[in-house]
């Protein structure tokens, strides 16, 4: 599978398994058993949306685009613009 294909079909399995809404891709790593997708999801809906809460999930599929597992690895704030 190509990147724009796994990209594709990491959103579209973390979507259907997770019920949360795919915000942005933000990382995309080709590893030996496959690939690892960094998403950003919308946890919680705010008022003002800087203050929506995101969730960074990471996600592992084979090389065939079969979903391996995914796992959150931490929330934000919308309107956080470090890293840490």
């Amino acid at each position: 599978m190509n990147t724009d294909e796994i990209i594709k079909k990491a959103q579209e399995e973390f979507a259907r398994l997770s019920k949360l809404p795919v915000n942005a891709v933000i990382g995309l790593a080709k590893i030996d058993e496959g690939w690892v997708i960094s998403l950003e999801a919308l946890q919680r809906k705010a008022i003002p949306d800087t203050m929506d809460i995101l969730g960074v999930y990471e996600v592992c599929m084979d090389c065939d685009g079969n979903l391996l597992h995914f796992e959150r690895k931490r929330l934000r704030k919308r309107g956080e613009t470090e890293e840490g």
